[in-house]
């Protein structure tokens, strides 16, 4: 089972490091720059959303991962209304992908 209060922990984090991308255009921007390490969904996200990031992170390679709502990823950052959030930090990003993993 996930740890989402644990994901929600380590989002917060990252957002206080200034190590996060909040929002569509923020998202899209920091794949482009190769800047961010991992995208995370929103669940209730649009579906052309969801489509768009899917089709991004493909193309450059970047991990994905749809989980939370949107209000829950609003909290975690204290930003309000973002579907979409991008972890720019390697070690945030693995700590994060070894959680949905299965792993501590």
């Amino acid at each position: 089972m996930i740890n989402y209060q644990k994901i929600c922990g380590l989002i917060g984090l990252a957002t206080k490091a200034g190590k996060i991308a909040a929002g569509r255009e923020a998202c899209i921007e920091a794949i482009e720059k190769r800047s961010t390490k991992l995208i995370l969904i929103a669940v209730d996200a649009s579906e052309r959303t969801k489509k768009l990031f899917q089709e991004k992170c493909k193309s450059f390679s970047i991990p994905i991962y749809e989980m939370l709502s949107i209000e829950e990823l609003s909290k975690a950052i204290g930003k309000p209304n973002k579907a979409v959030i991008g972890i720019k930090e390697k070690g945030f990003s693995e700590a994060i992908g070894k959680i949905i993993n299965g792993g501590a």
